[in-house]
């Protein structure tokens, strides 16, 4: 997959050089994977010393969407900027770049010369003092979390939570999660979390349910939900 996002992302043709670069493997072991992808159907022109060019299967109908849609991806994904999370900015782009690929040629060309663009600086400073990954991982998996939280007044406490959704916003993290000391929806700062681990215990499928219930608490009238 790697190595597909890069033949289609990188000007070609592409040296080998650069494709083992990009996906982080030895020269050898890429041109085995170069012969397994086309083995399995991949239209992979060039060969070592030359350089390698995607060709996308043209019985394959591109994707459409309207300039306009077009101006909005692109925006979208410079916005991930705005996060301070260079995994998720890094990830928006490959995917951006994966779409594009699809295009047919003028609405590719519509893709790199959009009008909407954003240029706003990055955060100068985001917080992660816990592992992005695995406060994914955990949200996704319906995986609860052990963590030691330090709230804004200071208090320390130790608490089991189930992880729902991560909000960003400028300078700040949060996690929404169903907290087991409170037995209720809590906010969490993400720079309080002092430490965070996967405790072995599973809340699926309760996640989708407890969404649901925030979203329809969050909509009526009454005191928001703690932080």
């Amino acid at each position: 997959m790697r190595l597909m996002d890069a033949l289609r992302r990188l000007p070609a043709p592409v040296t080998a050089a650069r494709l083992a670069a990009e996906t982080g493997v030895s020269r050898r072991q890429l041109y085995r994977d170069i012969a397994t992808l086309r083995a399995g159907g991949a239209l992979i022109d060039g060969e070592a010393g030359v350089g390698y060019r995607l060709t996308e299967d043209p019985a394959l109908p591109p994707q459409s969407f309207s300039r306009l849609e077009i101006e909005a991806l692109v925006l979208a994904v410079g916005e991930l900027r705005q996060t301070g999370d260079a995994v998720l900015e890094t990830a928006g782009r490959s995917a951006l770049a994966r779409i594009i690929a699809t295009l047919a040629d003028e609405q590719s060309r519509h893709a790199m010369h959009t009008v909407l663009r954003s240029f706003r600086p990055p955060p100068a400073r985001v917080d992660f003092t816990v592992d992005m990954a695995l406060l994914r991982r955990a949200c996704w998996e319906e995986l609860a979390l052990d963590v030691r939280y330090r709230d804004l007044k200071g208090r320390v406490t130790q608490r089991e939570v189930w992880p729902l959704g991560i909000s960003y916003s400028d300078g700040t993290l949060k996690v929404l999660a169903w907290c087991c000391l409170r037995q209720d929806w809590r906010v969490f700062h993400a720079s309080g979390m002092e430490r965070a681990c996967l405790n072995g215990r599973s809340f699926r499928p309760r996640r989708v349910s407890l969404l649901r219930d925030y979203a329809a608490r969050h909509a009526a009238p009454g005191p928001p939900v703690k932080e």
